[in-house]
């Protein structure tokens, strides 16, 4: 990634299992504080929130 680039890589991880299933970017600038999304796990086979991990 370009020096002082805004978007970044985070990974999901879901909230029951703790397993990573997703990988998006995000503005640093925007929202500088973790994101949680509600996404499908495939190991829970229900639709489960994911929260970014460091």
């Amino acid at each position: 990634m370009a020096r002082g680039d805004v978007r970044i890589g985070v990974t999901l991880a879901c909230d029951q299992c703790k397993r990573r299933n997703y990988q998006t970017q995000k503005s640093k600038r925007n929202n500088p504080e973790r994101i949680a999304m509600r996404k499908y796990c495939r190991w829970c086979s229900s639709h489960t929130d994911h929260r970014e991990t460091r």
